[in-house]
């Protein structure tokens, strides 16, 4: 496979990965509400999804390193189809209640926590064959990665108002069938670096990613930074917004508007962060990029409709674009190319670890505060957090190393 196909067959599988996660994101929290009317109830729900994500990523990095990147994609995203058909087809037959649901829904995160993290190990490899700087891949990841999240969105809540969560449901486990086909076909790249040897086990390895990831100060500060606003982002996602639209006395398709606003607008921030990323100061960048797209995105449920809050959705969108072409830069400039796989497994899972509790706490804070006290108390809270860099130290070392290899060499 040319360098070029290689991107653009990396790119492909992961838009179709986000199109299908998406796509769930909403049609499983929106049939929770649709059918109990609890919030609380659709935070457990997605939480069911995310945890094992979260674990299940954090524990695979190994055996990416061990067996490559495609082939643990490729069976994942084979398998995860399956797993999500068999949503649809429970409510079909009419046995899809929410509690029968969840041990489904396990499988699906269980699976797709390793799939995603063996596609974005094999950035640095494709960085590597097409001779081009990390920030312009990882913006490239970044954009596609937001164009997928854009469609999904406003997808689900097309399809769930005309034809029900069946069919968002049958599109997801489409996508992941999809994805599977690209990644065999597409993506036969060699390693960067020979599998480790096999002297030390399984344990072995996750524990010196652990201790790599523990001694470097940038990379544990990154991680406690995005997984706090990633705690936050997922309860405004899965439980504050889906009840807001509802008393609001909207469908579900504003509400696939709503989120497709502020992903369309991720999508002209992170072009702009792949055209000029590499030649921007990273950590002033980074710090607006991350002030800018959180409090306001909260704060507009609280005070205007909802025309005001598309605008508003659309401007933190394309400061939210600049973060993650500047995160993955920072990151793979920081990783061993021979622990790639179990450092990119152990990093995502850090950042992601509090999400599987993000909808858990906006079905709480909603349940027990009410709605507009729990968009302020949640941006409120996201604002904080993203002042870290400002009060962190380590975040100072934010730059690129002295002594990384020039941006696509080849350091294998």
């Amino acid at each position: 496979m040319s360098a070029p196909g290689a991107l653009i067959a990396l790119l492909s599988a992961q838009t179709l990965s986000i199109a299908g996660t998406s796509l769930s994101a909403i049609a499983l929290p929106w049939l929770v509400l649709s059918t109990t009317g609890s919030p609380l109830g659709a935070g457990l729900m997605v939480m069911t999804e995310m945890l094992p994500y979260v674990v299940a990523k954090a524990l695979s990095g190994p055996l990416i390193d061990r067996f490559r990147p495609a082939r643990v994609s490729l069976l994942c995203d084979l398998l995860s189809a399956v797993a999500l058909s068999l949503i649809p087809l429970m409510l079909v037959l009419g046995n899809g209640a929410p509690l029968l649901l969840m041990p489904v829904v396990f499988v699906t995160g269980l699976l797709r926590g390793p799939s995603d993290a063996a596609k974005q190990s094999l950035v640095p490899q494709v960085a590597r064959r097409a001779g081009l700087p990390l920030e312009r891949v990882t913006g490239l990841a970044a954009t596609v990665e937001r164009l997928a999240a854009t469609l999904g969105t406003a997808g689900a809540g097309l399809l769930i108002a005309a034809l029900g969560p069946v069919a968002a449901l049958g599109a997801n486990a489409a996508c992941f069938l999809a994805g599977a086909l690209i990644v065999g076909l597409g993506l036969r790249i060699p390693p960067a670096a020979p599998p480790p040897r096999r002297a030390q086990g399984y344990l072995d390895d996750l524990r010196d990613g652990a201790r790599f990831l523990a001694g470097d100060a940038v990379l544990a500060s990154i991680a406690l930074m995005v997984a706090l606003t990633n705690l936050l982002d997922q309860a405004f996602q899965a439980v504050l917004l889906p009840v807001w639209v509802r008393e609001a006395g909207h469908g579900a398709d504003l509400l696939g508007w709503l989120l497709a606003a502020f992903t369309g607008g991720s999508i002209a921030g992170a072009a702009v962060a792949t055209a000029f990323a590499e030649r921007l100061p990273r950590l002033p960048v980074y710090t607006l990029a991350f002030l800018v797209a959180g409090l306001p995105r909260f704060a507009v449920f609280t005070l205007a409709p909802p025309s005001v809050a598309v605008i508003v959705l659309i401007v933190c969108g394309m400061a939210g674009g600049f973060l993650n072409p500047i995160l993955g830069a920072v990151m793979f400039e920081r990783m061993p190319p021979a622990m790639t796989g179990r450092l990119t497994a152990l990093f995502s899972a850090l950042c992601w670890s509090l999400i599987p509790f993000g909808g858990l706490l906006g079905g709480t804070l909603v349940s027990t505060l009410g709605t507009t006290p729990s968009f302020l108390a949640t941006g409120v809270a996201y604002a904080l957090v993203t002042l870290m860099p400002l009060i962190r130290p380590s975040f100072r070392a934010f730059a690129r190393p002295a002594d990384a290899p020039p941006p696509g060499s080849d350091v294998s």
